[in-house]
C-alpha cells in the first residue's frame, strides 16, 4: 500500500510536517462548510453503508443499478461501497465481460465471444470487479458466453476461482459442456448452491462430488433434475457436507438419509424416497431422529416406502408434507399411513400438515373422516390440507365436532357435506380460524329466516375473514347473508365455483357477498378489498324464483372469486 505522502530526508521532515498541517487545516475548514447531512455521510462509514444498503434493497432493480452507478461516480469516498453493492449480486456473468475493453469482445447473435487473447491488462480490469461478487446466477437457456470465451477464462494469471468471494451459485439447465465450467467458480466461501442440470451422468456426478469437497461450508443445497432413473442422484455429495441447514433434492440413497438425520443444523428437508423401502438390516438398528428439523417434504411412489421411513425415523417438525403418487387401493393404504404418523412424529411440535395423493386408480374412492382420528393427537395443529385426485372424504357432523375440539388452534380448514350447525360448532371451538373451505348444506338456513335475536347463542367469530363455499344451490341470498353476518361478521371474502350450469346460483352467491359487504359497512367495517358495498333493493326479486332442486347439490368445476365481481 502506498504511503499517503512521500518519505523525505531528515532535515526536510519539519518543513514537510508544517506543509501537511497547513494542508490538513485547510481541508478541515472546507469540510465544515458542507451541510451537516453531507458531512455525516462523508465521515461516518456506518451511516454511509446503511444508506447505500437501503438503495440496494429497493424493489426496482434497474433503478437500483442506475442509482448505485451514479453514487460510485459522485466522489472517491462513495466509489468503494457503491461498487461493492453494484457488483454484489449478478443475474448473469455477461456484465463482467462487458466491463472489459470493447476490442476484446463482441456480441454475435445472442453470444459474447472474444476476438483476441486476453492480456494482463484485461485481467487487471477484471480483478477490479470480480472480488465484489457474492451471488451469481447463470442460466444456459439464455446463452451469453461462447464456448471459446469460457476456455479463455479457464486460464487466468491467478489461482482459481474466478470469483474468490462468491457465496451463492445458481446454475440452471446446464449441459455436459458448460458443467465443465462450474469448477471455475468453486470457492471455499460458497454457502448456497443451486444446481439444475439437463443431464446428470457420471461426469456431472464427479463434478458435484468434487464441489462438495472444495466447498465444505455449503449450508443451503438445492438440486433439481427430472429423471426416471433412481441411480442418478447427488447422495455422494450430500454425505460430504456437515453444515447443511436446508436441502431440496430428488431421490437420495438410504445412506444419505441416514447422514442427514444426524446433522445438528438441518432445518428444512425436501426429498424423494427411493421406491425400494429401507432395508431390513437398517430397520433392525436403533431409530434415528431428525433432532432440529422444522419442515419436511417427502415425495414417494408408494405408501410402503413412506411407512418404512416413518418406522425407521422419528421427526419433530412444525410442518410436514407427504406427497404420494401412483398409489393403489388407497382406501386401505391411507388409514394405515395415518395411524403410523402419531408414532413417527412428535405430537407437540406439529402445526401444519399436508397430505397429497395423485394418480389414483380410475374408480372414485371415498373414505369416512373417522380415519383422521389418529391425527387428533397433534393438539397444536394449525392447518390440515388434504388434496387428492378423484378422492373424497365423507365428513359427518360428529367427526367434525371431535376435530374442532381436538384442534382448538386451527387456522385453516377444508371439509364438505356438513350442516350449518356443524359449521357453527367448528367456529365455536376454533377461535383462531381465519380461512375455511366448507361445502355446507344450506337447506335449513335457506328455508327459514334466522332469528334477529342473537342466533346460535350469540356466537360471533371475529377472526374468520375468508371462506370458500363451493356453489351449492340456494334460493334466498338474504337469509344466507344474515346467517353468515351473524356468526362471522368480518368475513370479507367469499369464493365460489362457477360454470355454465351454475350461473344462476353463482349470481345468487354474488348477492350474498354484496349483502355481507353492506352489513359490514353498516357495522363500521370495510367491504371486501376495502370497497364500498352497494345495496340492492329486493334482491330475491332481482334474482327471480329458483327451481326446487336439492339444496345440498353443488358443481365441481373450476372456481372463481366473487371478490372481482
Amino acid at each position: 500500500m502506498k504511503p499517503e505522502f512521500p518519505v523525505e530526508s531528515v532535515e526536510d521532515q519539519g518543513k514537510a510536517r508544517s506543509r501537511r498541517k497547513a494542508h490538513s487545516g485547510q481541508r478541515g475548514s472546507d469540510l465544515f462548510k458542507l451541510p451537516a447531512s453531507t458531512l455525516c455521510i462523508s465521515i461516518i462509514p456506518e451511516l454511509q453503508w446503511t444508506i447505500f444498503q437501503l438503495v440496494h434493497d429497493a424493489n426496482d432493480n434497474s433503478l437500483v443499478k442506475k442509482t448505485l452507478l451514479a453514487l460510485a461516480l459522485t466522489c472517491k469516498s462513495f466509489t468503494g461501497p457503491a461498487l461493492k453493492l453494484l457488483w454484489q449480486d449478478l443475474s448473469k456473468f455477461a456484465p463482467l465481460i462487458r466491463c472489459l475493453p470493447q476490442s476484446l469482445w463482441k456480441q454475435v447473435g445472442r453470444k459474447l465471444e472474444f476476438q483476441r487473447v486476453m492480456t494482463v491488462d484485461d485481467w487487471s480490469i477484471f480483478c477490479k470487479y470480480n472480488h465484489h461478487v457474492r451471488s451469481l446466477i447463470i442460466n444456459d437457456d439464455d446463452p451469453r458466453i461462447g464456448d471459446e470465451t469460457w476456455r479463455a477464462l479457464s486460464y487466468p494469471p491467478f489461482s482459481l476461482p474466478l470469483l474468490p468471494n462468491l457465496m451463492s451459485l445458481t446454475w440452471s439447465n446446464y449441459s455436459i459442456l458448460t458443467s465443465l465450467c462450474i469448477p471455475l467458480f468453486v470457492s471455499p466461501t460458497i454457502t448456497k448452491l443451486n444446481l439444475s442440470p439437463c443431464t446428470f451422468g457420471p461426469v456431472e456426478q464427479s463434478i458435484l462430488s468434487c464441489i462438495s469437497m472444495l466447498c465444505p461450508l455449503v449450508s443451503h443445497f438445492h438440486f433439481h433434475f427430472c429423471s426416471s432413473s433412481e441411480s442418478e442422484h447427488p447422495s455422494t455429495a450430500l454425505q460430504n457436507w456437515s453444515h447443511l441447514t436446508s436441502v431440496t433434492t430428488e431421490t437420495v440413497s438410504e445412506a444419505a438419509i441416514l447422514h442427514l438425520s444426524k446433522l445438528p443444523s438441518l432445518r428444512f428437508l425436501q426429498f424423494k424416497l427411493p421406491s425400494t423401502p429401507i432395508s431390513v438390516d437398517t430397520q433392525k438398528k436403533q431409530r434415528h431422529v431428525f433432532c432440529v428439523l422444522e419442515e419436511l417434504v417427502v415425495r414417494c411412489r408408494s405408501v410402503v416406502a413412506l411407512d418404512a421411513f416413518l418406522e425407521r425415523f422419528f421427526i419433530a417438525p412444525k410442518s410436514i408434507s407427504l406427497q404420494i403418487t401412483s398409489i393403489r387401493d388407497s382406501a386401505r393404504a391411507l388409514p394405515a399411513l395415518i395411524s403410523r404418523l402419531p408414532n413417527g412424529c412428535a405430537h407437540g411440535s406439529l402445526e401444519c400438515m399436508q397430505l397429497s395423493i395423485t394418480e389414483l386408480s380410475a374408480s372414485h374412492t371415498s373414505i369416512r373422516t373417522a380415519v383422521l382420528r389418529p391425527l387428533f393427537a397433534f393438539r397444536n395443529l394449525r392447518k390440515l390440507d388434504f388434496a387428492a385426485y378423484d378422492y373424497g372424504l365423507r365428513w359427518d357432523d360428529a367427526v367434525l365436532l371431535q376435530m374442532a375440539k381436538a384442534w382448538p388452534l386451527l387456522q385453516q380448514h377444508s371439509s364438505r357435506g356438513v350442516t350449518p350447525g356443524a359449521f357453527v360448532s367448528l367456529l365455536q371451538h376454533c377461535p383462531c380460524l381465519v380461512s375455511v373451505a366448507v361445502i355446507v348444506n344450506w337447506s335449513t338456513i335457506d328455508g327459514h329466516a334466522i332469528s334477529p335475536d342473537a342466533p346460535y347463542g350469540g356466537l360471533s367469530h371475529k377472526a374468520l375473514s375468508k371462506a370458500f363455499f363451493g356453489s351449492p344451490r340456494i334460493h334466498h341470498p338474504e337469509r344466507i347473508a344474515a346467517f353468515i353476518s351473524a356468526i362471522a361478521p368480518n368475513l370479507a371474502s367469499i369464493i365460489t365455483w362457477t360454470n355454465i350450469d351454475s350461473d344462476k346460483y353463482s349470481t345468487r352467491w354474488k348477492c350474498v357477498l354484496r349483502e355481507q359487504e353492506r352489513r359490514m359497512v353498516l357495522s363500521g367495517g370495510a367491504g371486501a378489498d376495502g370497497k364500498q358495498a352497494h345495496d340492492t333493493e329486493n334482491r330475491d326479486a332481482v334474482i327471480g324464483g329458483g327451481d326446487k332442486g336439492d339444496d345440498g347439490d353443488f358443481f365441481e368445476s373450476g372456481y372463481t372469486s366473487d371478490e372481482s365481481s
